[in-house]
């Protein structure tokens, strides 16, 4: 198989066989974001991507459970293209579990319900929605070239079209100056999708993201261990998405959080005032992206 740079993939695709439909992200301007700036954008050709699903299942046989679609957007790919990869993967593999990717607000926004439902029916089941802030002022600065409002749309449209969604959210996104906004927009921003999963990551510095520039100059001040958790209780505090799988338990969280909303909602509370009042976090050479 082959794949191109660094290939990443959600935390929950562990075991998943990874296949490289898209070579980097479409947008890949994103001021926090360091996962693509050395790939140059483009959609593979069909015939390597099915040669990589053949090889695949060559080595791991009935092993694969899961299929994960990468890089960064693989539903920027066009209709038809897209059916066809997929209904390879369930004609060579007809046991696997579930097929997911990666999904911008761009990509889902910019396709019809109707080739939407055509590409969940061939197969694809869970998509992954970086929205990363709730908060306007946070994605303009943010370079994600979308409004909250735009996010909103299109995790609803997703789910109207039968899909699974998990929404990614990152604590400190905000700076010392939104903390507050960034927690409320995006709990309302959550609250309006409901989506399936909910995960948090907590901002870290990786060269040569733009964002290490603005903390060089200090327009932009990254939060403690205690403010990180104080903007997580006004989240959880504000939130209202029932049955949403919640996981804030990544390589770069200062404290492992995981439940069900709104019914573990007191014991998330409980667990972050812990933390606050004992000052027990995470040590930084702990933390990893």
């Amino acid at each position: 198989m082959r794949y191109e740079g660094i290939v990443y993939r959600p935390p929950s695709e562990a075991r998943s066989l990874i296949i490289q439909v898209t070579i980097g992200c479409a947008h890949n301007t994103c001021v926090f974001c360091n996962m693509y700036r050395t790939k140059h954008f483009r959609i593979r050709k069909m015939d390597e991507i099915k040669q990589d699903i053949l090889e695949g299942l060559t080595y791991y046989g009935q092993s694969i459970e899961k299929v994960f679609l990468a890089d960064g957007d693989a539903l920027c790919m066009p209709t038809e293209q897209m059916r066809d990869i997929l209904q390879f993967i369930r004609e060579k593999m007809p046991w696997v579990q579930r097929i997911s990717a990666y999904a911008t607000t761009q990509d889902i926004l910019e396709k019809s319900e109707e080739e939407l439902r055509g590409i969940r029916d061939a197969g694809l089941q869970l998509l992954y929605i970086g929205a990363e802030s709730g908060d306007d002022e946070v994605l303009r600065s943010m370079a994600k070239g979308v409004t909250a409002a735009q996010i909103g749309e299109a995790g609803e449209k997703a789910k109207k079209c039968g899909f699974q969604t998990s929404v990614t959210l990152i604590s400190g996104l905000g700076s010392r100056e939104r903390k507050r906004e960034h927690a409320l927009c995006s709990a309302r921003l959550i609250s309006r999708m409901k989506p399936d999963y909910l995960g948090f990551l907590t901002l870290m510095l990786e060269e040569p993201a733009p964002i290490c520039r603005l903390v060089e100059r200090g327009d932009f001040i990254l939060l403690t261990p205690q403010e990180v958790m104080e903007e997580m209780e006004i989240f959880l505090s504000n939130v209202d998405s029932d049955g949403t799988v919640f996981r804030a338990n990544h390589a770069s969280n200062y404290v492992n959080l995981s439940g069900t909303l709104n019914e573990d909602r007191l014991k998330l509370l409980e667990r972050i005032r812990a933390a606050m009042k004992n000052t027990e976090y995470k040590p930084e050479y702990f933390r990893g992206l």
